[in-house]
């Protein structure tokens, strides 16, 4: 069986774990990026972990043209995994409608070459975002979408609304997948989350400061209505996030799906706060994390973690790494960049 798969913006963080896991499974991923986020070296990182070359090609995908030649050149693909979007919460508050074209156009794009051609499946990197604050924890598929804290949320709001409606025509599958917070690295400490400048997430933060890249921690917020006053998010590892994409995609290879467009949250389950999360990086690592609190950060919700009860019935799908194992790998990856 014919498994070329698309994997959209497949030199990110998820996108270049996915890559390799797709590989694992047997699948033959074509992996697109425009390089506007992720360094071609990714590429070679991928290459090496795996053992062997990868198919890659640079697509600016809100360029038409160029995503009518991809489908010309790939014309056997069965399927994309769409992760290609730009994603920090605060620059998308200070630079709203470069979210929204990037985001929204991409998919269009994107959905108007497998609608003509038809691919019918695609996986969806959506967020908990979508849930803005939540009423109730855990947080289940079926709870309300609330209005975005921040237009990049509102973009996976959005993306994903074009999708159902799409899916809707009979033209494709959809399995949109609301990702809680991917935090680790790969096991062998070749690819991970690496940000040009001071990083925009959690735990590359407290790995740099561990190393000594930073001489502090800043923690966003102390005065939220949590046991210890800093937000609450759910960490899952990566490698968990990138293996969920490939039971998606056999849900929907397999003809199992029981809709055009389904939702699966990908999280453990367990709320930790941004405090704990320094303290359990102190207990794994023995590293101690000088850091300040300081004024909220505009997007943030206070606290979200998810009900993953769905995704492992459904998918068949659970997490598996533990928090230590996380934030081990995490650190694995800062120290091997570190040594270059």
């Amino acid at each position: 069986m014919n498994k070329k798969i698309l994997v959209t913006g497949g030199l990110g963080y998820i996108g270049s774990h996915t890559a390799v896991q797709l590989i694992e499974y047997g699948f033959e991923p074509i992996i697109i990026d425009n390089l506007s986020e992720s360094p071609i070296e990714v590429k070679d990182k991928i290459e090496k972990v795996i053992g062997r070359s990868v198919i890659f090609e640079r697509v600016e995908m809100c360029d038409k043209s160029e995503m009518a030649r991809l489908f010309e050149k790939y014309p056997d693909m069965v399927g994309a995994i769409h992760f290609a979007a730009y994603l920090l919460v605060n620059e998308s508050v200070e630079k709203p409608l470069k979210y929204y074209y990037n985001n929204l156009v991409s998919t269009i794009n994107l959905l108007e070459e497998m609608g003509r051609r038809g691919i019918r499946n695609v996986v969806f990197s959506s967020s908990c975002t979508v849930y803005g604050n939540p009423d109730k924890l855990p947080v289940s598929e079926d709870a309300p979408i609330k209005p975005a804290e921040s237009p990049y949320g509102n973009t996976k709001k959005m993306s994903e609304e074009i999708l159902r409606d799409f899916a809707a025509t009979g033209a494709v599958d959809v399995i949109s997948l609301r990702y809680f917070n991917p935090i680790g690295a790969h096991d062998s400490g070749i690819i991970g989350e690496f940000q040009d400048g001071p990083p925009h997430h959690l735990v590359p933060y407290i790995t740099e400061t561990a190393i000594g890249k930073r001489t502090e921690l800043k923690i966003f917020g102390g005065d939220y209505n949590t046991p210890d006053g800093t937000c609450i998010r759910d960490y899952i590892h990566v490698v968990d996030i990138a293996d969920a994409h490939i039971y998606a995609l056999n849900r929907m290879l397999e003809d199992k799906m029981e809709k055009a467009f389904e939702v699966y949250n990908l999280g453990t389950g367990e709320g930790y706060s941004v405090l704990q999360m320094v303290k359990a990086f102190e207990e794994a690592t023995g590293i101690k994390i000088p850091y300040r609190i300081v004024d909220r950060r505009p997007g943030d919700v206070e606290a979200v973690y998810a009900d993953t009860k769905l995704a492992n019935e459904k998918l068949g799908w659970k997490a598996k790494y533990s928090l230590v194992d996380m934030l081990r790998s995490a650190w694995n990856f800062e120290q091997k960049l570190h040594s270059k």
